[in-house]
């Protein structure tokens, strides 16, 4: 093996997602580490990133997880372990804990992953939060409400990617809702018995900070400021970066991220804390134990160069992150979806002439042929293309977002 090669940290990863959303965290993390990969099918694209990989019968089954990573451990000893893909983080940590590696603690990743215990921390340690309260039934949900007083959130115990969440303003409209939040699910989701939450309703706009945690030490490092849409639903459809973003600098705001993190006890990874920036103060959402998705880190990386895929490696080997920015830019993502259910595409492509220099990448995510709705049913999924933007300005960025959502061309017809 060459040398400089095998200075460099071994360190596993379980699965990667898709390639869209995450080949640039493969690409930046391969240079400096050796990459060995859990994978449940034959790797396609990431043969150009890793050094080896282990095809399991699941990458979902802890023991499995461990058993193999304890096998490859004694011919090749493990640096650290890495994933973030929400259906597989608790996995991971077992792994970690197995084999003593930093983030090798279950109950910590799993007092994120799961919501109510996430609120329950954060309320044994007076951290600002929305008042919630965890229900069986819909009758449990609308005593709850009136607790809590109306408009009230419901959302489920297990998803991300504000998938089941929904503002509900009475009780009619509770009832109407309540099976989106309780049955709304994947198919890698963990299973709960009891599964809704309903939460006082904090009124104000949406943050999420990703931060690199070492040692107890929290590093944040790229803040997004949310684009919700499709009310009451509370669909993701863009978030803006920027470097310079004033609220980095927000004593109150950096606190609270802080103590949230004490509160959950999180001494070691990666996390992406949703924050509630309200009138009384922010208030914390939730914090998940992995990186943001919907391209958050991409456009971080854009903005300030500060490199999350690297950041991630080293908190999960151990090692302090290196987080130093070297450019002060404004990054943007915007999704775009069809206006009916159950519309079957017949094309979809964006027309790239006369376009900004400030336009990043134009992706379209469906064929022809394809049927998707727009949220509710079509949710995350229903996406047909996004776009995204590097300017010196929000403003700039949010104009030259205008200019690629005009350039989105899609023909379709409403299935009969």
């Amino acid at each position: 093996m060459n040398p400089e090669i095998g200075e460099r940290p071994h360190l596993l990863v379980v699965a990667t997602g898709q390639r869209l959303f995450r080949e640039y965290l493969m690409r930046s993390i391969g240079v400096r580490y050796r990459i060995h990969m859990f994978l449940d099918a034959e790797p396609t694209w990431e043969t150009e990133y890793i050094e080896g990989w282990s095809v399991l019968a699941s990458t979902l089954d802890a023991d499995t997880l461990v058993a193999a990573a304890k096998e490859l451990h004694e011919s090749r000893p493990i640096d650290g372990v890495l994933c973030w893909d929400e259906a597989r983080i608790l996995q991971t940590a077992h792994i970690a804990e197995a084999l003593g590696l930093p983030g090798g603690d279950v109950a910590m990743i799993n007092r994120c992953r799961d919501k109510h215990l996430t609120r329950t921390a954060l309320a044994a340690h007076g951290v600002p939060q929305p008042a919630s309260l965890l229900v069986d039934t819909v009758d449990d949900a609308l005593e709850a409400a009136d607790k809590l007083l109306y408009p009230v959130i419901l959302k489920p115990r297990a998803m991300a990617a504000s998938l089941g969440v929904v503002k509900v303003n009475s009780p009619e409209e509770l009832r109407q809702n309540w099976a989106f939040a309780h049955d709304t699910t994947v198919p890698e989701a963990p299973h709960y018995d009891v599964k809704v939450l309903v939460e006082e309703f904090a009124d104000g706009y949406e943050i999420s900070i990703d931060s690199a945690v070492f040692q107890d030490q929290v590093a944040p490092f790229c803040l997004a400021r949310k684009e919700i849409g499709y009310a009451p639903y509370a669909e993701e459809i863009g978030h803006l970066v920027d470097a310079a973003d004033p609220l980095l600098m927000d004593t109150e705001l950096m606190k609270v991220l802080a103590d949230a993190h004490q509160a959950v006890g999180f001494t070691d990874g990666i996390t992406h804390t949703e924050i509630m920036m309200t009138a009384g103060g922010p208030k914390v959402i939730e914090i998940n134990a992995r990186l943001g998705g919907d391209m958050i880190p991409y456009l971080g990386l854009q903005a300030s160069g500060a490199d999350p895929g690297l950041a991630a490696a080293a908190v999960a080997c151990g090692r302090s992150p290196e987080l130093v920015p070297d450019r002060s830019m404004v990054g943007g993502v915007r999704f775009f979806y069809v206006e009916e259910n159950d519309t079957v595409l017949d094309s979809v492509e964006f027309d790239r002439t006369d376009l900004p220099a400030a336009v990043d990448q134009l992706v379209v995510l469906m064929g022809a042929g394809t049927t998707t709705s727009p949220p509710p049913a079509g949710t995350l999924w229903g996406r047909i293309a996004y776009a995204t933007a590097v300017a010196t300005t929000p403003d700039d960025c949010r104009a030259a977002l205008d200019v690629a959502e005009k350039a989105l061309v899609w023909r379709a017809r409403v299935k009969t």
